[in-house]
C-alpha cells in the first residue's frame, strides 16, 4: 500500500475489523455491478471510495431526466449517454485509481456465465425478475456470492446468497423462478428516492464486509425495510432441499 493509499484510506484502516489487511483485500478485489441505476449509483460509488481495486458495471440503458431524482451517479448534462459510462465518469472523478469495466450490454446468461466468474463478489441491483433469476444461477454455477437488493414505492429488502456456505440459501430458494410474478416498475409504481439510496448503501457494506472479512454477512437473513415509518424487520431464510436452482448444483 502507497503512502497516498495509507493516508486515503486510514478511516478504514483505523477499525479494527479492517486493518492495514482488510484495505488490502479490498484493494485486490473485483466487484461486479448489475445495474447502474438506483440501486447501482450507491453501490458503485461506495465501492470506488472505500477502494475497490476493480468494478465491472453491467447496464445496456440511457440516463434520462426522470432517473435524476434518485440515481446518484448521473447528472443532467450526461442525460442521453449509456448508465455505465456515466456511473464510469462519476467513479472516476471520486477515485481515479479504480478500474473500470463498463460493459453495455444486457446481463444475459452467456454475458453473466463470463463475468461472474471473474469476479469475487457480484451485486444485484436490477430491476427485473428475470435477470435476478439469471444472475443467481450464475453466482450458484461459479460459487460467488451474491449481494442482492431491491426497491419499490417505498418497500426495499437486501439479503446476501453466498454459495461457498452449504447452509446458505440461493435467491430461487427464497424467490422461486416459476411462476414469475407480475413485474412492477418504479415507472408506473414510482420510488421514494433515498430509499435506493438505503438499500445500495447496504448492498456496498455487505460487499465490503465479504471481500475484507470484517463481520458476518447476511446470508441466511432477509433484511426489509418500510421506509413509511422507518421501520426494518428481519425474516431467516433457509435453504430449500427442492429448490429447482441450487438443489442439483449442490448434490
Amino acid at each position: 500500500m502507497t503512502d497516498d493509499q495509507l493516508l486515503r484510506y486510514s478511516r478504514h484502516i483505523l477499525l479494527n475489523e479492517l486493518g492495514i489487511e482488510g484495505q488490502e483485500r479490498i484493494l485486490a478485489a473485483h466487484a461486479l455491478v448489475i445495474g447502474a441505476g438506483g440501486l447501482g449509483s450507491p453501490v458503485a460509488l461506495y465501492l470506488a471510495s472505500a477502494g475497490v481495486g476493480h468494478i465491472t458495471l453491467v447496464d445496456h440503458d440511457l440516463v434520462d431526466a426522470t432517473n435524476l431524482q434518485r440515481q446518484i451517479a448521473h447528472t443532467l448534462k450526461r442525460v442521453g449517454r449509456l448508465k455505465v459510462d456515466s456511473a464510469q465518469q462519476a467513479i472516476q472523478a471520486i477515485n481515479p485509481d479504480v478500474r473500470v469495466s463498463a460493459i453495455a450490454e444486457r446481463a444475459d446468461a452467456a454475458l453473466l456465465d463470463r463475468l461472474v466468474a471473474q469476479a469475487d463478489v457480484v451485486l444485484d441491483c436490477c430491476d427485473n425478475f428475470v435477470t435476478r433469476q439469471a444472475v443467481n444461477l450464475a453466482c450458484m454455477l461459479h460459487g460467488k456470492p451474491l449481494i442482492s437488493g431491491a426497491a419499490i414505492r417505498m418497500d426495499g429488502q437486501v439479503s446476501v446468497f453466498d454459495p461457498r456456505h452449504p447452509t446458505s440459501p440461493c435467491y430461487a430458494c427464497v424467490f422461486p423462478p416459476e411462476p414469475a410474478p407480475e413485474e412492477t416498475l418504479c415507472a408506473t409504481m414510482g420510488v421514494f428516492a433515498p430509499l435506493v439510496g438505503i438499500i445500495g448503501s447496504v448492498q456496498a457494506a455487505e460487499a465490503l464486509k465479504l471481500i475484507s472479512h470484517a463481520g458476518s454477512s447476511l446470508a441466511g437473513r432477509l433484511l426489509m425495510l418500510d421506509a413509511r415509518y422507518m421501520d426494518w424487520s428481519e425474516v431467516r431464510i433457509a435453504r430449500n432441499a427442492q429448490c429447482p436452482v441450487c438443489s442439483n448444483l449442490r448434490a
